[in-house]
């Protein structure tokens, strides 16, 4: 019977006859000896990514502590924003905090009195990068859990900052992210002069089935080139615009620097107002935004060319004149 030896102590193999030795080693190494002796196969270089991070907020600062004031301000007040909204947008931590790694946005059933001096029953936040950061075309996300129900307005998106002095729409209005109340859908839209309201151009997207809006983090993406704006959820292309999707003598006015803005608006004309089945209060949970810049393509190195020997003629490996120098 053969014994085996408890793990707590170590094995000592009992010796073994020369030959026996021999062909145990000639074995064992016989895989290797072969493997020496095939030629070695090129490794393939892993892909550089096409994208440099530039521009990002993870929200990992202690609960309680608001959004960066290096990086974002607030839009204040209850002043409807163009589209009859309810809310009052505040600084409080009950409207905007960063928590558990999130930050979070908090719409409350509360009256309140903004600037404006008008007394409204919802509270909410709004908060912008202008003054701190825009960018000039690139790939701008963001992780998000919005919430649902009617007359929730949650929204990811950009405005042009030449907006003080420009004005709407002439600017421009990148929307990467709206959702109104319906769980499993989601809207991607471009306002622009022409183009902008009831006539932006907007493209609607029904989530795959079993997906939702409120349930999970989804990553809300644009990547934006010179005449070019494609829109992703969780990577899916789902928008792709073009100056050609443009009314007829519009003007493309996406070719300069945009701010980013996070905020959850209450009521509106577009997603109508709360009803008895909207429940408060509701919560954006933002894990991170990201911005990115587009490498510079690497270009192939320069074919090394021996030098020509002593009598002047090309060596073997050179192409002669007319020969190609490409490999199929």
């Amino acid at each position: 019977m053969t014994s085996i030896e408890p793990p707590s102590r170590p094995l000592t193999p009992a010796p073994l006859r020369r030959s026996t030795l021999r062909r145990s080693t000639l074995r064992a190494l016989l895989p290797a000896l072969l493997l020496l002796s095939l030629p070695a196969r090129p490794q393939a270089p892993s892909p550089a990514s096409p994208w440099r991070l530039v521009w990002s907020d993870e929200f990992n600062a202690p609960a309680g502590a608001p959004p960066d004031p290096a990086k974002w301000t607030f839009d204040l007040g209850g002043k409807g924003y163009g589209n009859h909204e309810l809310e009052t947008y505040t600084g409080h931590p009950a409207n905007i905090q960063q928590k558990d790694g999130n930050l979070v946005i908090t719409a409350r059933n509360e009256d309140a009195t903004g600037p404006d001096g008008i007394p409204r029953h919802y509270t909410s936040a709004r908060i912008k990068t202008q003054g701190h950061f825009t960018q000039t075309y690139g790939r701008i996300e963001a992780s998000l859990r919005l919430p649902g129900g009617k007359g929730i307005w949650p929204a990811f998106w950009m405005l042009g900052d030449t907006i003080s002095t420009a004005g709407w729409p002439s600017t421009g209005e990148i929307d990467i992210l709206e959702a109104i109340g319906d769980p499993s859908t989601v809207y991607s839209t471009l306002h622009g002069p022409g183009y902008s309201g009831g006539h932006a151009i907007s493209a609607k997207f029904p989530l795959p089935a079993g997906e939702t809006i409120d349930t999970a983090f989804h990553l809300y993406a644009v990547e934006w080139a010179t005449g070019d704006i494609k829109f992703f959820f969780d990577d899916q292309l789902i928008a792709h615009r073009t100056p050609a999707d443009l009314p007829a003598g519009a003007r493309w006015a996406y070719d300069h620097p945009f701010f980013l803005i996070f905020n959850l608006a209450v009521g509106g004309d577009w997603p109508g107002n709360p009803n008895s089945t909207t429940t408060f209060p509701q919560q954006m949970l933002v894990d991170f935004v990201r911005v990115y810049t587009r490498n510079a393509p690497t270009l192939p190195a320069a074919p090394t060319i021996p030098a020509p020997s002593k009598t002047g003629a090309p060596s073997e490996s050179a192409p002669l004149p007319g020969e190609s120098n490409q490999h199929p």
